[in-house]
């Protein structure tokens, strides 16, 4: 009894684990059918008509057109500062004095130094002082003199001899003594208009410029001494009191009219070939939060430079700051409309796929995925602009919302 008890439970048995196997197969069958086939959620776009703009960011500094800037003309002390940086002035207005007790009786030594040189330029050119001219005239008159009695001696002394009156050792002294009278009317004459040799007058000449030099250099010294505007505009640099010792050279204050600035910005290598003359800019700083000016591009970079650790090419335009907002040498954003598009067809840009460089979009037709290739023209970092392949009011999809692939023929949802 047992033994056939046992034979006859062993194929239930059997029957029953190829039952339940079959069961779960069915099962796993169906639960993966069912994956394959459930729809997809995804998050979709539809097709519409904007603006787009294709923008370079990049940064800037804010320069001034025109730009005035004082230095010390020498080592002196600043006596009085008659402004306040960020104050406007007026054209002509004293804006800083400087001590210029030194520069005053540098001024006087130098005017006399070339009041001298004057003078002896003047007796150069005449021959001689004053004195030494009439002394000179006087003796010329007693050379003529004396040669004209030497001469008419002669005379007499040669019509006598013949006769006896006269030897021939008198006329022969008479011929020495006017010999000496000629050669010392000669010398004198000769000192009247060449008293001087090329040299000496070469000296005198240089002296007179170097003490003409001298006089303008204390001069400008002198007239640098007081600062004014030399036209309308903004103190924005005073880093000088009243009291400092100030070098030649030293930075005294600057100043410029601000009523419109120039704009330097830095575009990247990359960036500079999409650059046109007139491209609209829009320039932002932090310290005036929300406000906004705007230029145009008025220069093409020529060249590309390294600008810290980037290669930039420099574009420069003029900004209007009619409020005085900006400031010089600032830090700015800067945003450039290299292109821009108005009423087009746009999506957003994670919805354009490429495959071997040819751009297409995933568009939803009823519940399934259809691939559409596109052309695409603008693009920035949240938009590109469709010109063909699809319409206004067309749906398509940007991701799956459940991390699943999707591709052309997907069931969505």
């Amino acid at each position: 009894m047992p033994l056939n008890g046992n034979s006859s439970a062993l194929p239930r048995r059997r029957w029953g684990l190829a039952a339940v196997a079959i069961v779960a197969a069915v099962i796993v069958s169906a639960a993966f059918v069912s994956r394959h086939d459930d729809p997809v959620p995804v998050r979709t776009a539809v097709v519409e008509r904007a603006n787009i703009r294709s923008l370079i960011s990049t940064n800037g500094k804010i320069e001034p057109v025109a730009n005035f800037e004082a230095h010390s003309p020498a080592a002196t002390t600043v006596r009085r500062v008659l402004i306040a940086e960020g104050e406007f002035v007026k054209r002509g207005q004293l804006l800083l004095e400087l001590d210029a007790a030194d520069a005053r009786a540098q001024a006087a030594r130098a005017q006399t130094q070339l009041k001298t040189a004057q003078a002896d330029i003047s007796a150069v050119e005449r021959g001689g002082t004053q004195e030494e001219v009439l002394n000179l005239d006087a003796q010329l008159v007693k050379a003529r003199t004396d040669r004209d009695s030497a001469l008419h001696n002669l005379d007499a002394l040669k019509r006598l001899q013949p006769q006896g009156a006269a030897t021939a050792g008198e006329v022969r002294e008479a011929e020495n003594a006017l010999a000496r009278a000629d050669a010392q009317l000669r010398a004198l004459e000769q000192r009247q208009t060449q008293r001087y040799s090329k040299p000496e007058v070469a000296r005198v000449e240089a002296q007179r410029e170097e003490a003409q030099a001298t006089y303008q250099a204390a001069q400008e010294v002198l007239a640098k001494s007081s600062v004014r505007a030399p036209y309308d505009g903004i103190v924005y640099d005073l880093p000088v009191k009243p009291g400092v010792f100030v070098a030649p050279g030293q930075l005294l204050l600057q100043l410029a009219d601000l009523r419109k600035v120039q704009l330097r910005a830095f575009v990247d290598e990359p960036d500079v070939a999409r650059l046109s003359s007139g491209n609209p800019i829009e320039v932002t700083w932090d310290a005036v939060p929300g406000r906004v000016w705007t230029g145009a591009v008025n220069s093409i970079p020529s060249t590309v430079k390294l600008h810290g650790s980037r290669n930039v090419g420099e574009t420069t335009c003029m900004v209007d700051n009619k409020d005085l907002r900006l400031l010089p040498n600032v830090n700015v954003g800067v945003t450039i409309v290299a292109a821009e598009h108005d009423n087009v067809l746009v999506v957003p840009r994670e919805a354009v796929r490429m495959d071997d460089s040819k751009p297409y979009v995933l568009q939803v037709v009823g519940n399934t995925l259809k691939r559409r290739d596109v052309e695409t023209s603008l693009s920035n970092l949240t938009q590109v602009e469709v010109t063909r392949g699809l319409l206004a009011n067309d749906t398509v999809a940007i991701n799956s919302l459940n991390s699943k692939g999707i591709g052309d023929g997907t069931q969505i949802k």
